[in-house]
């Protein structure tokens, strides 16, 4: 798989794994200054991430599509045997379905995502191409990507932040989650608020270093059911984390 192509111990047992909803009237948003310190944070554990816009929007949007509930490794495999099989997307938009669906299979879900890569294809011009997106405005060229089959604010926001460069900032799990604890996100929103929010908060050009970064706070530190808060450097900047170990303190004087 091209390289260029966007990739993505001992713990505390959660006390209240699941934050409650706050109602809009009642959320306070951070403040620039907390969410720039977060982000210089976030810098010193892991870097300032580099993805230069490799242009080819078509391959980043399949290759988000078959991102969908599996792992890195298994996307990439499929995606390798998807134009390994069948080159050219004219090919894999005309070849039967079950054919498609052999080839993506190591991805997981094949069925439903060979499907849906092929009414996306069917519903772009001929040739399927969408090298036009990059001289959309920002809003017009997300429009375009979520009219087609299937395709929702993570999948745009991957596409033209990763294709093209354009301002747009992906939110998946990981960043919903790891975003949420951290107080960047209104607790229960629904992921179109955190694509609105997360894209308002962010510096101009940190797109790109803010969803990665939170990503890999996601997958290495953060995780969803043992957030490891005891090791985790943001600790103090967490009202999530310190809240688990709070009330983990209080469990124990009280045992």
């Amino acid at each position: 798989m091209d390289a260029n192509l966007h990739f993505a111990a001992r713990t505390l047992t959660p006390v209240n794994p699941k934050q409650a909803t706050v109602p809009r009237a009642a959320w306070k948003p951070p403040a620039p200054r907390r969410v720039r310190a977060l982000l210089d944070r976030l810098r010193l554990l892991y870097g300032r991430p580099v993805a230069p816009p490799h242009g080819r929007g078509l391959e980043e949007l399949i290759l988000t599509v078959l991102s969908q509930s599996t792992n890195d490794r298994n996307r990439d495999v499929a995606y390798v045997r998807l134009r390994a099989r069948l080159p050219a997307w004219e090919a894999v938009r005309d070849a039967p379905l079950e054919e498609v669906e052999a080839a993506i299979q190591p991805g997981g879900l094949h069925r439903q995502k060979a499907l849906r890569i092929q009414e996306i294809l069917r519903a772009l011009p001929d040739p399927p191409d969408l090298a036009f997106l990059a001289e959309l405005p920002v809003a017009e060229a997300r429009d375009y990507l979520t009219a087609l089959p299937g395709v929702g604010r993570k999948t745009a926001a991957c596409v033209l932040l990763f294709a093209f460069g354009l301002p747009d900032v992906p939110v998946d799990t990981h960043v919903s989650r790891v975003g949420t604890r951290l107080g960047l996100f209104r607790p229960g929103a629904p992921f179109e608020e955190l694509h609105d929010e997360l894209l308002r908060l962010t510096p101009a050009g940190g797109e790109v270093e803010l969803h990665i970064n939170l990503l890999r706070h996601g997958r290495r530190t953060c995780h969803a059911q043992r957030p490891a808060c005891g090791e985790c450097a943001l600790l103090r900047m967490c009202p999530y984390g310190r809240s688990l170990q709070g009330a983990s303190l209080t469990s124990k004087a009280a045992g």
